[in-house]
């Protein structure tokens, strides 16, 4: 799950890297697009912003997962225990 995120994050940067180029591009080389580069540079902070929220969100959701698993283990592990010190 946590790895869907971080494809989502890669992609937010990815478009976000591209529209603060295009802020670079001057404009006779945009013909139809939006000329003005504080559009596109406020673009690419909301992009970058979500992509970091996708990367914060794949972060914990990978955390979380690393949690159950190991609280799982530890709880057959325990189970084994018990039913091994009881067969004695």
């Amino acid at each position: 799950m946590s790895r869907n995120f971080y494809i989502l994050a890669a992609v937010f940067v990815l478009f976000a890297a591209l529209s603060a180029g295009m802020s670079l591009v001057p404009s006779s080389f945009q013909p139809g697009l939006p000329a003005n580069a504080s559009l596109w540079r406020t673009v690419s902070m909301f992009l970058l912003l979500l992509g970091l929220a996708a990367a914060l969100i794949g972060v914990m959701s990978h955390l979380f997962e690393q949690v159950d698993r190991r609280s799982e283990q530890a709880r057959q592990a325990a189970r084994r225990k018990r039913r091994d010190s009881s067969e004695l």
